[in-house]
């Protein structure tokens, strides 16, 4: 059942790498009726590349492509949208965010869960080797909404629409 909605109107899911953004936010923008924006395709070649050799990306090396989400954010914010970015960073999160019309829906879930998770993915181009990287960036967001990324989608969509409904 597709769901419109009040409240914030760009919803930025972040998290680490496999912790569900991409497969999430495709059933979160049909029940929200929300377009959907994967941050991985915003990615310049350079870095698409870095990390495909098992180079973790620098502060350097984001900046622009957090700029190139931020406006997309922007351009977004009055029908709202839906974007998928690991935002791992407090000061990451602060370049993409446009406005209190912005949350941030952060996936938690354990390194474990996550190591199991990317031995099963196929055709991406992180690699395994660097999750202790992603683990190590990672600044647990003190606001927004987190979730239980081990949970099903439908569950967490739920808890999105009653977050949102506050």
């Amino acid at each position: 059942m597709m769901q419109r909605m009040k409240g914030p109107k760009v919803l930025i899911l972040m998290g680490v790498t496999c912790s569900g953004k991409t497969a999430f936010g495709k059933v979160l923008s049909k029940r929200l009726n929300r377009p959907f924006y994967d941050g991985d395709h915003f990615h310049s070649k350079e870095n698409i590349r870095k990390m495909k050799q098992g180079i973790p990306l620098n502060d350097e090396d984001r900046w622009p492509w957090l700029k190139d989400l931020h406006q997309l954010a922007i351009q977004q914010a009055e029908g709202g949208a839906i974007i998928a970015c690991s935002a791992l960073k407090s000061t990451y999160r602060q370049v993409i965010r446009t406005s209190e019309n912005m949350l941030f829906i952060y996936l938690k879930a354990d390194k474990k869960t996550i190591a199991q998770r990317l031995a099963l993915r196929k055709n991406h181009f992180m690699p395994a080797s660097l999750l202790d990287s992603q683990f190590a960036a990672l600044e647990a967001p003190q606001d927004g909404c987190t979730l239980d990324a081990t949970q099903s989608f439908e569950v967490n969509v739920d808890l999105v629409i009653a977050y949102l409904q506050k």
